[in-house]
């Protein structure tokens, strides 16, 4: 995760939103006021193509506004369906770990309600760093156990399925990790998007200043919506921290049909 995205992932969303009005504010008064005056100094010079420069900006900047937002969905979807999955994957490996010994039955299924804790918390960097530390602990506890059981039952077909649903866990695991903390927008595409955007009002300032005809309502629209989109943008590829966040529902169910199935075990 680079420099730019530690940035944005320590500010609040509504913090965001508010820096990128004010900057865009900032921009279209200082483009007003250069193109007033250079009306002032150039008063026999026509307003000449500037309207029709920033009404190509304004395309182009919808088009960009569209592919990030496009990137940044794609990639929420995804971490949203790697949950599902995840629980799934968890689910099955509890199940099968049925097929063990009884003792190595009970170890391996008090780990997965252990890990399944882990999975459906959410929260700030340290604490996600954590889980993850304290999930792959587990991961090498749950393989510890089925390494041991292969070596005396190597030929054991209902160990082999437990197995093969304990990897598909971890690997899910590593999928998620690399889903929410690596796999975002590219920081490049986010600063061009922020820079377009503030040379497109400036742009917008100045056609508004050669004209002297300004109307604060519809700049401030333009700015609100603008700001909104973009904000809407880095709250989709955040992994945690915003309004929108991914829903840990799947696991959530999946640990309190754990917590049913291990009581009506136990009567």
């Amino acid at each position: 995760m680079n420099t730019f995205q530690q940035l944005t992932d320590s500010l609040s969303i509504f913090a965001i939103f508010i820096v990128i009005a004010l900057i865009a504010l900032v921009v279209f008064e200082l483009g007003y006021r250069h193109g007033r005056w250079w009306q002032e100094r150039t008063p026999e010079e026509k307003e000449g193509p500037t309207g029709m420069i920033v009404g190509s900006l304004l395309s182009l900047m919808a088009f960009l506004l569209a592919i990030t937002m496009g990137m940044a969905s794609e990639r929420f979807n995804k971490r949203h369906a790697l949950v599902l999955e995840e629980a799934n994957s968890i689910g099955t490996t509890y199940l099968r770990a049925g097929y063990l010994p009884e003792k190595e039955a009970l170890l391996s299924r008090a780990y997965i309600e252990e890990y399944v804790l882990l999975r459906t918390g959410s929260g700030e960097a340290d604490e996600v760093n954590t889980r993850i530390t304290q999930s792959v602990v587990l991961h090498e506890q749950l393989w510890s156990t089925a390494e041991q059981l292969a070596r005396r039952h190597y030929d054991s077909p209902v160990l082999a399925l437990n197995i093969d649903a304990l990897n598909d866990t971890i690997d899910l695991h590593e999928t998620r990790i690399a889903a929410g903390i690596y796999s975002r927008v590219p920081a490049t595409i986010v600063i061009l998007l922020l820079l377009g955007s503030m040379l497109t009002m400036g742009m917008v300032g100045y056609n508004a200043g050669l004209t002297r005809r300004r109307s604060p309502v519809t700049a401030i629209v333009l700015i609100g919506v603008l700001a909104a989109v973009i904000t809407l943008i880095i709250d989709l590829d955040r992994p945690q921290g915003g309004f929108l966040t991914v829903s840990q529902q799947p696991l959530i169910d999946l640990q309190q049909q754990i917590a049913q199935y291990a009581s009506s075990s136990n009567k």
